[in-house]
């Protein structure tokens, strides 16, 4: 008998190791901790770029748990343990991921773009798990046929019309197959859309327009002849001058330049980016994207991807 308990034993001790491990990574990682800081903001100081994938990992799976409860809820589906609860349910999966989105946006780097691609279907499939759920749309459902009785507050009653549109629009009626389909559609379209907007960042980084002469910069200020060197010296091309572009498709410095055929080279530069070949041309990717998008509109009962979209406007 104490031969048959020792390896359940050693079983217990080794789950009890990863158990603790997993608990001392989960409080090194401050993502997954309170803030100290006023109105819980984040403490940018101590975050690191690896914190993200493995908080993402863990408050995901714990959004999805608080999800299945909800779904699975023995009681008759009421306003509180349906909509409230799934209004409470991912908060800190929803802080983490608009530290995330907001760094993405502003501070991007290497490793942030590389944590954005691979995270684009895993969130697709996220949401998706939440809005396909047919047990919890059931609940959802018998909610909505049964609001003129449910006697909500204004606001109580928005937000049970809002959740309902937004089921049914993710899909929830759908049949399994066509859900299966759905599924597949919306993780490609996130890929392709991260794509996309990573690929329209890195142009406008590779598409300066580099200028020789000091001379031929006439019209600009000294401050921004002086932000055109730092530029180039930033590429190592010193002695030059760069001329960074916007994510518009004029240019500021049109405005101001004195030189004609400059001109002309900065505006065919920005109408130019995203469709002059490369890695980081988006062309195939858009058709590909809009055929996607419009295969998912009729899959939904749309006409187009457009109808889709103009519904809530």
């Amino acid at each position: 008998m104490l031969l048959r308990l020792r390896p359940r034993r050693h079983l217990v001790a080794i789950l009890a190791v990863m158990l603790a491990a997993a608990r001392a990574a989960d409080s090194a990682n401050p993502l997954l901790q309170p803030s100290p800081l006023p109105f819980g903001y984040p403490p940018f100081d101590r975050i690191k770029d690896e914190h993200f994938a493995p908080a993402y990992e863990h408050l995901m799976a714990g959004q999805l748990a608080e999800v299945d409860a909800i779904a699975r809820h023995p009681a008759e589906p009421t306003f509180e343990n349906t909509l409230v609860a799934l209004e409470r349910s991912g908060r800190d999966f929803g802080r983490v991921q608009r530290i995330f989105s907001n760094l993405a946006g502003a501070h991007s780097n290497d490793t942030i773009r590389g944590i954005e691609k691979a995270l684009a279907p895993k969130l697709a499939a996220h949401f998706d798990a939440i809005r396909l759920n047919r047990a919890l749309f059931a609940r959802i459902d018998s909610l909505h046929r049964r609001r003129a009785q449910l006697g909500l507050e204004p606001e109580a009653h928005r937000l049970l019309e809002r959740t309902h549109i937004d089921f049914v629009r993710a899909g929830a009626r759908l049949a399994e197959t066509d859900q299966t389909r759905l599924k597949a559609l919306n993780a490609e379209i996130a890929s392709l859309q991260t794509a996309f907007t990573q690929n329209v960042l890195k142009e406008v980084n590779a598409s300066a327009v580099i200028v020789e002469r000091q001379a031929d910069l006439a019209g600009l200020s000294p401050a921004e002849i002086a932000a055109a060197a730092a530029a180039a010296a930033a590429d190592k091309q010193e002695g030059r001058f760069a001329l960074r572009l916007l994510n518009t498709s004029g240019q500021p410095a049109l405005a101001s330049l004195e030189n004609r055929a400059l001109r002309e080279r900065l505006h065919r530069a920005s109408l130019a980016r995203g469709s002059r070949g490369g890695e980081f041309d988006n062309r195939a990717l858009i058709a590909r994207l809009a055929r996607l998008r419009a295969e998912r509109a009729t899959l939904l009962g749309y006409p187009s991807h457009a109808a889709y979209q103009l519904e809530e406007q």
